[in-house]
């Protein structure tokens, strides 16, 4: 019963995510017109109401292509059915790695929920340098994909060690080393 419990908060962070996501998304375009800039933070960062028609940093931005909506979307969907199924084989113990690819699922079904349902995604923060360097306009979703990514970087490093393991068959002693995968708890 336990495990149940622990598996309902990865799942409340997703769906935390998921919420922010969509909450500031809608706070920008009901506050907002298309195209305006709110300065936050002047000479670094300002919320831009933006639409993206494409993925990171504009990538497949063309909105007339017929074939764009199912590609994106079924790349999230194996995304998301990588993260799960790699979730189900993590150790009970390795709260923080569970925790990385909730926030990280969190933000794909974020951005997938938005394309889905509108064929764009808003994106409002505009991170600057004094009007010379700009990154590409971002949200909720994105950041906490990256922010994920970083987390599961992080406990590779921590946990070199568990990069390949080999799960242990039923009855066998797991290899030396190497503690035997979780069941998914």
């Amino acid at each position: 019963m336990a495990g149940n419990g622990m598996k309902l908060k990865f799942v409340l962070v997703t769906v935390l995510v998921l919420v922010l996501d969509h909450l500031t998304k809608y706070w920008v375009g009901s506050r907002m017109a298309l195209g305006q800039s709110l300065e936050v933070i002047p000479d670094w960062l300002r919320i831009s109401y933006v639409l993206n028609y494409g993925v990171a940093f504009g990538l497949f931005s063309d909105p007339h292509s017929v074939w764009k909506p199912y590609f994106l979307g079924a790349m999230a969907v194996a995304a998301v059915l990588v993260i799960v199924l790699y979730s189900l084989r993590v150790p009970p113990g390795r709260v923080f790695l569970r925790t990385s690819l909730a926030v990280v699922t969190g933000g794909i079904l974020g951005n997938f929920a938005d394309r889905m349902m509108h064929g764009f995604v808003i994106d409002f923060i505009e991170v600057h340098i004094r009007n010379r360097f700009f990154w590409p306009t971002f949200n909720v979703a994105d950041s906490a994909i990256t922010v994920g990514i970083a987390m599961l970087l992080i406990d590779t490093l921590r946990h070199p060690d568990h990069e390949a393991a080999p799960a242990a068959a039923p009855g066998e002693a797991a290899p030396p080393g190497r503690e035997p995968l979780g069941n998914g708890e």
